[in-house]
């Protein structure tokens, strides 16, 4: 098939590596310009140098609504356009432009979690699987009729660095495969059941801030979901920022005032948590490794020399 290409990242690297492999003539690729914003400086294999090293041409854009770039698609005559992974709204000038539409693969199990950092959100709301979605594009972000799902389980030590590291190695298969079923036409596309559709925004370093008044299992599953080279969790210990890189929840139950420095337990030490933390019914988190401002990693053993005082939400 004759494609175009809208994608930013290793999601749109893999993209566009599999039209490539796959045979597909990719007459025209679209991809953002790099960025410095902390979740855009992860995973960011080059789109533009993977198209120039295969010869085809390649435009930096940050929004795709010039004269020019829509020239260009017409230009082309494609028969598909397949994104992944562009961070704006593409119009129905552009996607409806390709005789067979647009194919959009987005890392979730649509129609849930529609929008930004999929994974991190689904892993931190305990999900027990996510995957990845290739759908026509229509006029609603994320919202057009599924072509193809693959899913992975989520294990529960599982952190989003590991799911990542699963899912994009499904984008190539199912790229390939959405590709085949479109060229032959055999889709049979589903409808996406909007009363379960989620849309999340793009993550800031507030969503990485610890509310100790979250139950000690949702403030696990954010750690592991802000797991390196992401953004670490973080709280605040005598005014300066403290990022926690591995924790559990702790096998006694614990009472108190949340974010209290309690005691120690095995390879940790107990910080309560939790909504009812002062009933003393419930287990608190289990801190066992942290980082300081400096970017020096300690067991918490060796951070928290002492017990007492507390772990809070602002300096």
């Amino acid at each position: 098939m004759r494609v175009a290409m809208f994608g930013y990242q290793t999601w749109g690297h893999r993209t566009l590596q599999a039209l490539i492999d796959a045979g597909h003539q990719v007459a025209l690729v679209v991809t953002h310009p790099k960025s410095e914003h902390a979740y855009e400086k992860i995973w960011s294999d080059s789109v533009a140098e993977l198209a120039g090293a295969n010869g085809i041409p390649a435009l930096l854009r940050t929004r795709p609504d010039d004269a020019d770039l829509l020239a260009r698609l017409k230009e082309a005559d494609l028969d598909l356009i397949v994104a992944n992974n562009w961070r704006t709204w593409l119009p129905p000038e552009i996607f409806e432009l390709p005789r067979e539409g647009t194919l959009n693969i987005h890392d979730s199990l649509l129609p849930a979690y529609a929008g930004f950092s999929p994974l991190i959100w689904a892993l931190i709301n305990g999900e027990k699987e996510v995957g990845v979605t290739a759908h026509l594009m229509d006029a609603e972000l994320d919202a057009g009729d599924i072509v193809l799902q693959r899913t992975v389980p989520v294990g529960p030590a599982d952190t989003t660095t590991d799911l990542f590291h699963r899912t994009v190695d499904l984008i190539g298969p199912i790229t390939a495969d959405a590709l085949e079923l479109i060229a032959a036409d055999r889709v049979v596309p589903v409808k996406q059941d909007r009363s379960k559709a989620s849309f999340f925004h793009k993550r800031a370093p507030e969503d990485s801030r610890i509310d100790w008044t979250w139950s000690p299992g949702e403030i696990e599953r954010l750690v592991r979901a802000q797991s390196d080279p992401y953004p670490n969790a973080f709280t605040f210990h005598r005014g300066e920022r403290l990022r926690i890189v591995k924790a559990s929840v702790s096998a006694g139950n614990y009472g108190g005032t949340p974010g209290r420095i309690f005691i120690k337990e095995g390879d940790g030490v107990v910080i309560v948590a939790g909504p009812d933390a002062r009933r003393g019914h419930s287990p608190g988190l289990l801190v066992e490794r942290v980082r300081t401002e400096d970017d020096t990693e300690l067991t918490a053993h060796e951070y928290f020399r002492t017990m007492g005082g507390y772990l809070t939400h602002r300096p």
